[in-house]
C-alpha cells in the first residue's frame, strides 16, 4: 500500500478504540510509516496524531501504553539510523531508489528525521507525551550497544537538551496531567538517564522528581506499598504439618502480574535514579519526605508479612514446613521481589545517609537524630529479608546501616528513645517456629544495641540492653542458625556495656553472673572462639586500667582459676560443628578443571581442620593463654607458668599442637607490651618456661629452636660453654 494511503489509513484508526490485535497492527504501521514516509510534514502530523489519539490513549493499558510509545519511536529510530548507515547513500552510475518500497526516491536524513519527529510534539498534547517521543528517539540514536555515535554533537547536545526540557516541564504539569502522568516520566527519564551527558543530568529539576521517582518504586506500578503479601496470606493454606501455596492462587498470578510491570523490570535503575535526585534536590525538606515515605513503605511492608502465614517459617525447616510446589514454585518468586523491596529501599536511603553527612542542614543536632533513628527503622522492617542468606551483604546496605549507627550514637537521648521503643517482650527467648519473625527482629535489635552504650546512662544500659540480651543468654532451646546468632550478639550487647568506663558499678554486680552464664553455655551454645572473645573481654575490662581493678584487686586471677580448675575436668573429645557456622554457600562450579581445584580447596580445608581440631578442654587452655596480656604484672609470671603446666596436662597431642603454638604465637607476636614482654623473657629463659612450653624432649638442631622475640643467639652460646 503505498504510504500516503496508509497514512490516511492509520490516522482514520486513530480515532477508535480496538481489540488488541487491530492496536497492535496500528502500532506496526506507525513503526513503518515513520521509518518509510518523505516528507517531514508528513512524519510530524503523524507524531502529533499519535500523541493525542484514543486508539492509544483510551486502552485501559496503563503504563504499557507509554512503555509503548518510547518502543515505536525506539524502533523507527533504530531503523532510520540504520538506513543512514548503507552504503547507498554514495553516488551511483543509475540512480536507485534507496528505500525497498517503490515511489520513495530517498531517505531523509538522520538529523533531518528527529527535527520532524520533533515537530509533531505540539501544543496539542502534553509534555510528557512528549517526552516519551524524545526518549525513544534518544534511545535508537544513542543507545542499543550502538559502538559509534550516530548524531553529530550538535544534535546530540540539542537532543538530550530536549529530553530535559520536556522532563522539567513535565513535572511542573504533573498535578493537573492525570494520573499516568508522574509514571510516565519516571519511566522516560529511567531509559533515558543513562544516555544524558553529566551537565544535562544535573539540569534535572531533582526537587519535583524526587516524590515522584520514590513513590514509582513504592506505588501502584511498583512494589504496591506490599499489598500482594496480604493476598498470598488468603492462598497459603495448612496441608497436614505442611504450608501450601499452589501455583495456580490468584495471589501467585498477581505476583507474577506484578513482576511483569514496565517499572519492575527497571528497578534497579530506578532506584538510582531516585538516588540521583536525592543527591541534586535542592530543598532537603524533600529528601526528609522521601525518607518518610521509605519508613511508612517499610512499615507496611512489614505489618502485613506480620499477619503471613509464611513469616513463622524458619529458612532452614523450609523443606519440611512447605510443600514441594510451596518450595520449588512460588516461594522463590515471591523472595525474589522481597529482595527488589529490599535493594531498592537502601540505595535510596544510602544516597539519603550521605547528603546527610554533606548537608549542614540535615546533619544537624535537631534533624540528624531523627534521620539515623528513621533509617535504622527501614532497616529493622526489612531485616527479615537481609537476615535470609545474607542478602544483606553488599557495600550500600553496609555503609547505610554503620553510618546511622555512628550518628545515633552520638546522642544518648535518641538512642534511649530508640531502643525503649522496640525493647524486645519478656518473652521473647521463646523458641517456637510461630516467633521465627520476632526473633529476628530481636537479633537485629540486639545487634543495633551493641553500638550504642558508650553515651548512654548506667541505668538505660542496663534496662534496655543488658536485661533483653540476658533472655537470650538463660535460653535452652536447640541450636540452630538463629538462635546461635542471637546467642552469640546477646553477648556482645552485654560485653559492649561491661566495656564502658561508665558503667564500672553495673560492670561489678554483672561480672559475676556473666561469667557463670558463659561456663554454663560452652560448649553447648557458644562456639569456642566466642567464648574466648568474651572471656578475653571481661579479663580486659577487670583489669588496669580499668576502675574495676582497683576496687576488686583480686578478681581477674580469680576469673583465671575459674577456667583452670574447669579445663582440669573439661572434656577431651573433639568439639563439632556449630549450626550456623558457615553461611556461605558459594556458587556451583562448572567443568572438570573447576571441580577437581573445588575438590582439592576440600582436602585443604578438611587438613586444616584436623590441625586445628579442639576439645573443650583445648579451647579453655587456649583462653588462659588468651588472657595473659591483660594480667596485672605481679601475676604474669605465676601464670605463664600455670598456663603452661595446665597445657600439658592436654594428654592428646593432636590437640596439643595448636594450643602451643598459640602460646608460643602471644610470647613473640608482640601481643604482651614492654613489661610482660621482659617478664616473658626472664621466664623463658631462666625460670624453666622453655622446657615447659616444648617439653623435655632431646634439643633441637640450633636454626630449628624457638626463642623469644629480642634474644641474643651469641649471649645463649656464651652461657652454656
Amino acid at each position: 500500500m503505498p504510504a500516503d494511503r496508509l497514512l490516511n489509513t492509520v490516522l482514520q484508526l486513530y480515532r477508535s478504540v480496538h481489540d488488541d490485535a487491530k492496536t497492535d497492527q496500528i502500532v506496526g504501521s506507525t513503526t513503518s510509516l515513520l521509518t518509510t514516509l518523505s516528507n517531514p510534514l508528513n512524519i510530524g502530523v503523524l507524531t502529533s496524531q499519535l500523541l493525542t489519539a484514543p486508539a492509544i490513549w483510551n486502552r485501559r493499558d496503563g503504563l504499557r501504553t507509554s512503555l509503548r510509545i518510547i518502543g515505536i519511536y525506539n524502533t523507527a529510530a533504530i531503523r532510520v539510523r540504520d538506513q543512514g548507515s548503507e552504503p547507498s547513500s554514495q553516488p551511483h552510475p543509475h540512480p536507485q531508489p534507496q528505500h525497498p518500497y517503490p515511489g520513495y526516491p530517498r531517505h531523509l536524513r538522520l538529523e533531518e528525521w528527529t527535527r520532524a519527529v520533533a515537530k509533531g510534539t505540539d501544543d496539542r498534547s502534553s509534555r510528557w507525551k512528549h517526552l516519551l517521543v524524545l526518549t525513544g528517539v534518544l534511545m535508537g540514536m544513542e543507545g542499543n550497544g550502538s559502538e559509534s555515535r550516530t548524531l553529530s554533537s550538535g544534535l546530540r547536545n540539542t537532543l538530550q537538551q530536549a529530553v530535559v526540557t520536556a522532563a522539567n516541564l513535565a513535572l511542573e504539569t504533573v498535578p493537573r496531567d492525570g494520573p499516568l502522568a508522574a509514571p510516565s516520566i519516571v519511566l522516560a527519564l529511567n531509559y533515558a538517564f543513562p544516555l544524558l551527558s553529566e551537565v544535562q543530568r544535573s539540569s534535572i529539576n531533582g526537587d519535583a522528581l524526587l516524590p515522584l521517582s520514590v513513590q514509582a518504586i513504592t506505588g501502584d506500578e511498583g512494589f504496591q506499598q506490599g499489598d500482594f503479601l496480604t493476598l498470598i496470606n488468603r492462598d497459603v493454606h495448612e496441608v497436614g504439618q505442611q504450608l501450601h501455596w499452589a501455583p495456580e492462587t490468584p495471589s501467585f498470578h498477581r505476583l507474577q502480574s506484578l513482576e511483569a510491570k514496565p517499572l519492575m523490570a527497571g528497578m534497579g535503575p530506578l532506584s538510582k535514579l531516585a538516588a540521583f535526585a536525592v543527591e541534586h534536590a535542592a530543598n532537603p525538606s524533600v529528601v526528609l519526605g522521601a525518607h518518610n515515605a521509605l519508613l511508612d513503605f517499610s512499615r507496611s511492608v512489614m505489618q502485613q508479612w506480620r499477619t503471613n502465614k509464611l513469616s513463622g517459617v524458619d529458612p532452614s525447616g523450609e523443606p519440611l514446613r512447605l510443600t514441594p510446589n510451596a518450595l520449588q514454585v512460588t516461594t522463590p518468586v515471591l523472595w525474589q521481589t522481597l529482595q527488589k523491596i529490599l535493594y531498592a529501599t537502601v540505595t535510596v536511603l544510602q544516597a539519603v545517609v550521605a547528603r546527610s553527612l554533606l548537608d549542614s542542614r540535615l546533619r544537624s543536632d535537631q534533624v540528624a537524630p531523627g534521620l539515623a533513628d528513621g533509617t535504622l527503622r527501614i532497616l529493622r522492617n526489612l531485616f527479615f529479608i537481609g537476615s535470609r542468606n545474607e542478602n544483606s551483604a553488599f557495600q550500600t546496605y553496609s555503609f547505610t546501616y554503620l553510618t546511622s549507627l555512628d550518628v545515633m550514637a552520638r546522642y544518648p537521648g535518641a538512642s534511649t528513645a530508640f531502643l525503649s521503643s522496640l525493647k524486645p517482650a519478656a518473652h521473647s527467648s521463646a523458641g517456637a517456629d510461630d516467633d521465627f519473625l520476632r526473633r529476628t527482629l530481636d537479633l537485629f535489635y540486639l545487634n543495633v544495641a551493641e553500638h550504642l552504650p558508650l553515651h548512654m546512662p548506667t541505668e538505660a544500659c542496663d534496662e534496655l540492653i543488658v536485661q533483653p540480651a540476658t533472655a537470650y543468654l538463660t535460653q535452652n532451646s536447640a541450636p540452630s542458625s538463629l538462635t546461635v546468632q542471637l546467642f552469640e550478639a546477646s553477648h556482645s550487647a552485654i560485653l559492649s556495656v561491661l566495656a564502658c568506663p561508665h558503667n564500672s558499678p553495673l560492670t561489678l554486680r554483672l561480672v559475676p553472673f556473666y561469667v557463670d552464664t558463659l561456663f554454663a553455655s560452652f560448649p553447648a551454645h557458644i562456639s569456642p572462639r566466642q567464648f574466648r572473645i568474651a572471656f578475653r573481654t571481661v579479663m580486659r575490662i577487670v583489669s588496669p586500667p580499668f576502675p574495676i581493678s582497683v576496687t576488686e584487686p583480686h578478681l581477674s586471677e580469680t576469673l583465671l582459676e575459674m577456667v583452670r580448675f574447669r579445663a582440669l575436668t573439661a572434656d577431651t573429645a573433639p568439639l563439632r560443628p556449630r549450626p550456623g557456622g558457615d553461611g556461605n554457600q558459594g556458587q556451583q562450579q562448572q567443568g572438570e578443571e573447576q571441580e577437581q581445584e573445588q575438590e582439592q580447596q576440600k582436602q585443604k580445608q578438611k587438613q586444616k581442620q584436623k590441625q586445628n581440631l579442639l576439645s573443650e578442654q583445648s579451647s579453655l587452655v587456649l583462653t588462659l593463654i588468651d588472657a595473659l596480656p591483660f594480667l596485672p604484672l605481679p601475676l604474669v609470671e605465676d601464670w605463664l607458668t600455670t598456663t603452661a603446666q595446665t597445657m600439658n596436662g592436654i594428654a592428646d597431642h593432636v590437640m596439643r599442637e595448636p594450643v602451643k603454638a598459640r602460646f608460643l604465637e602471644v610470647l613473640v607476636s608482640g601481643e604482651l607490651d614492654v613489661e610482660r614482654a621482659s617478664i616473658g623473657v626472664a621466664w623463658w629463659g631462666t625460670k624453666g618456661g622453655k622446657d615447659l612450653v616444648l617439653g623435655r624432649a632431646p634439643r633441637m638442631a640450633r636454626q630449628e629452636e624457638v626463642m623469644m622475640s629480642g634474644a641474643i643467639a651469641a649471649e645463649e652460646r656464651t652461657s652454656k660453654l
